[in-house]
């Protein structure tokens, strides 16, 4: 389609903070649809970032619109959804997030949309799954947030521990965006060196647990967290836009297991190109399965 056109549907702390992000970058964005069920929202999101137009690095479009505003989107990125209430179960909010997602699709795929899903909202690695199912589009198309931020957190802490730039850091998080999450210590490793012979098992132990909770913590702090995924998002975004054929652990599905989670990636203009044939250690292998059997289990809860 190449109108590097996209489209936020959903204008909460994430939606709006990607947009941010979008504005405030060199971006290969050069139109931006931001949506939400509460369109005065999207509207004055909208006006607030056009605001920024004449100082910001990149000139991009910005507008507020509906969902007929897909037809000609390369990207849609689904971050509308349901919080969890007190007292409310995960199953009981999936279950909710998934009927307003199949409402939120047929919408987009009526408009003629032929792009590239992203999403985000949580939990992100199920909803990029039924994203695929509802949508019709070819898997490749069909992309999870994943554990991009999950892995660009264990990069800062081993970077923190080394004393090195997080980006000399390649290390991932892997399987679901959530609690069954595990870090490939096996294949984290600074300029070639490998992590695990650089810092003894229990500080690695200590990296694991940190990360995997860390979102926890920062909502506990301030209440949500938005920043460092809405960063993360307009990578992934610049590397579709681009064609840049970059690593990234997205979220995609995968025929083996018939879920979707966070794996290294190719990622390009055409989505996920492939999902790495990487080697994990047996260890990891056990964890991978335990994340895939979590979500297994709450794709089948969930009756359309």
């Amino acid at each position: 389609m190449d109108n590097n056109k996209v489209m936020i549907v959903g204008t909460g702390n994430v939606g709006a903070s990607i947009a941010f992000a979008l504005v405030n970058q060199r971006t290969a964005v050069n139109e931006l649809v931001l949506t939400d069920i509460i369109a005065k929202d999207a509207e004055g999101e909208a006006m607030d970032l056009a605001d920024a137009l004449a100082v910001a690095p990149s000139y991009v479009k910005v507008k507020s619109g509906t969902y007929k505003d897909a037809k000609d989107c390369d990207v849609v990125v689904i971050t509308a959804g349901a919080a969890q209430k007190p007292g409310e179960t995960r199953m009981q909010l999936l279950k909710k997030n998934v009927n307003i997602l199949k409402g939120m699709i047929d919408q987009i795929m009526a408009s003629g949309f032929n792009g590239i899903f992203l999403v985000v909202t949580n939990p992100m690695d199920v909803l990029t799954y039924f994203t695929w199912k509802f949508s019709g589009l070819p898997y490749e198309r069909v992309i999870g947030s994943g554990t991009v931020l999950d892995s660009a957190r264990l990069k800062h802490r081993i970077a923190s521990y080394l004393n090195v730039n997080p980006k000399s850091v390649h290390a991932y998080q892997i399987g679901e965006h959530g609690d069954s999450e595990f870090t490939a210590w096996s294949l984290a490793d600074v300029g070639g060196q490998k992590v695990t012979e650089m810092l003894p098992r229990e500080v690695l132990t200590g990296i694991s647990d940190y990360v995997r909770g860390e979102a926890y913590q920062i909502i506990e702090k301030k209440g949500a967290t938005y920043y460092g995924i809405a960063t993360c998002v307009v990578q992934i975004l610049n590397c579709i836009l681009n064609d840049e054929m970059r690593v990234l652990p997205v979220s995609s599905y995968d025929s083996f297991s018939g879920t979707c989670f966070g794996w290294p990636s190719v990622v390009g203009r055409a989505g996920v190109i492939r999902r790495l044939d990487v080697k994990i250690s047996e260890r990891e292998g056990v964890e991978l399965q335990k994340s895939v059997n979590v979500l297994r289990g709450a794709i089948s809860k969930i009756k359309i």
